[in-house]
């Protein structure tokens, strides 16, 4: 990542009343975790100590200091793989505070979406992600152009306003 782009947990820092993270891909780059639920290991989710992160801890912060942090998740179906462990460690997400919902892919036709995921900190200031086809982060990029923000604010509404909340999302 450049350094030029602010980290996260800055962006999120500044943060004053929300932010808003689309994810629009089906997989990622599989990381330790993933790799240990394929191979059966689950998470003992009232050991909280064993599952909790710094990321976990970023966000009961930023949502105790009065921010809304809400995640939407486009995705095919059948779902992959790599969604059904996102579905299964989004416990940590919601205990954290984040607020989940997922949309059906085909429930986004008539969605103007972006090409790429993105954060959204306070309506004015993305931080868009950029992958390879395999699911590695390549850049992040930041930018605060009208156009663009819009573009990508009015994509998650859209999203969100569709989606299923996490608790009545089923795999």
């Amino acid at each position: 990542m450049p350094s030029s782009v602010p980290g996260f947990a800055e962006l999120l820092g500044r943060t004053q009343r929300s932010a808003a993270h689309l994810e629009l891909r089906d997989s990622y780059a599989p990381t330790e975790r993933f790799e240990a639920w394929r191979r059966g290991e689950r998470i003992n989710w009232d050991d909280r100590e064993s599952w909790w992160h710094p990321y976990d801890q970023l966000i009961a912060d930023t949502v105790a200091r009065g921010v809304a942090i809400r995640r939407a998740r486009v995705v095919s179906e059948p779902v992959s793989e790599y969604i059904r462990w996102e579905h299964y460690v989004t416990h940590a997400n919601v205990t954290a505070g984040e607020e989940v919902r997922w949309l059906p892919r085909r429930q986004a036709t008539k969605i103007p979406l972006p090409g790429n995921d993105f954060w959204l900190f306070d309506g004015a200031l993305l931080r868009v992600h950029h992958f390879s086809g395999d699911g590695e982060v390549v850049e992040d990029e930041i930018t605060a152009d009208a156009e663009t923000v819009m573009l990508c604010l009015n994509a998650f509404d859209a999203v969100w306003k569709r989606a299923i909340p996490h608790h009545l999302y089923e795999i």
